[in-house]
């Protein structure tokens, strides 16, 4: 049995991320974890990290949840749509705000470098795209799954973290959409 927590992206509830959630959350819990679903959409929090990390702001609560929830997981699942080669500006403010030095990374005094203060959890990042996830993968690199995989989670220490990619979206079949929630089912059941 695993702790897993699912981080949905998307701002919007009536969106295929939240399907692709929610059927991940079936798999895990039909497996016998133990599983939290958080929907950024849901959340009342201030996207902007106004003070960067010059100076402390205070952690609303709803941030204070979402770290409690990245704590106690073990593994995490980041569910979000590929928006400009990115990730949508709810998802990144959401980073900005919750992997907070002290809390998910610590820099070392005198030292370019930095303790990674996750580790030990691992990862799964499903992400969505209008583009076909070939074109997105070897034309342009996947810069969103670079940025979430190496630069967000890798960077305060979750790894190993794998990687499922679904597209194209757009004008896609039913039967499509179907097929993929199935195949997220299943990754949930396995808990990977």
């Amino acid at each position: 049995m695993k702790k897993i927590l699912i981080i949905n992206g998307h701002p919007q509830k009536n969106s295929f991320c939240n399907s692709l959630s929610e059927a991940y959350k079936i798999g895990a819990t039909k497996a016998g974890n133990d599983v939290v679903l958080l929907n950024l959409y849901e959340l009342d929090f201030n996207l902007n990290l106004e003070n960067g990390y010059s100076r402390q702001s205070l952690i609303e609560p709803d941030i204070q949840f979402a770290q409690e929830k990245i704590n106690w997981a073990q593994h995490i699942v980041i569910v979000h749509p590929v928006w400009w080669g990115s990730v949508p500006a709810l998802l990144k403010g959401f980073f900005d705000t919750a992997l907070l030095p002290g809390f998910a990374f610590k820099y070392r005094e005198n030292s370019v470098m930095w303790d990674k203060l996750l580790k030990g959890k691992s990862g799964r990042i499903i992400y969505t795209s209008d583009t076909p996830i070939w074109v997105y993968k070897y034309f342009y690199s996947a810069p969103s799954v670079n940025t979430v995989k190496h630069r967000v989670l890798g960077f305060c220490g979750i790894t190993p973290v794998k990687v499922t990619g679904i597209g194209p979206i757009r004008k896609s079949k039913l039967e499509f959409r179907q097929k993929w929630m199935e195949k997220v089912e299943q990754l949930g059941k396995k808990g990977a």
